[in-house]
């Protein structure tokens, strides 16, 4: 049993560095905009994360078929990131107050780091 746990830990780990190795070599538009959807979303996750890194781990795969289309990120996304976020977080977060904020700061962020 402990066993198994730590192998899924390590494992985990070792896929979440190669996802991290994998957006660092995205063009600077794409980089600005998937870590700033990853401090967005990490704000939803639930249990051990997993369902995030999931939606993370399509997001980059999106986004690097994107990038080498020579598409910029935000004709990936649009303008508002934070619905595209939503969009794929449909169903994960319960306060739709709180959600709001977030979705502002989101957008600010992005915009001012474009």
């Amino acid at each position: 049993m402990m066993s198994s746990m730590l192998t899924k830990l390590l494992g985990d780990k070792k896929e979440w560095k190669s996802m991290e190795a994998r957006a660092a070599v995205l063009p600077r538009d794409y980089r600005i905009v998937y870590d700033e959807i990853k401090k967005y979303m990490w704000r939803f996750t639930s249990g051990d994360g997993m369902d995030i890194v999931e939606i993370l781990k399509e997001l980059l795969v999106m986004f690097e078929s994107a990038a080498a289309q020579g598409k910029a990120v935000l004709e990936v996304t649009g303008d508002d990131v934070a619905a595209f976020c939503d969009e794929h977080l449909r169903g994960a977060h319960p306060h739709e107050s709180y959600l709001g904020k977030l979705r502002t700061t989101l957008n600010q962020d992005v915009h001012r780091r474009l």
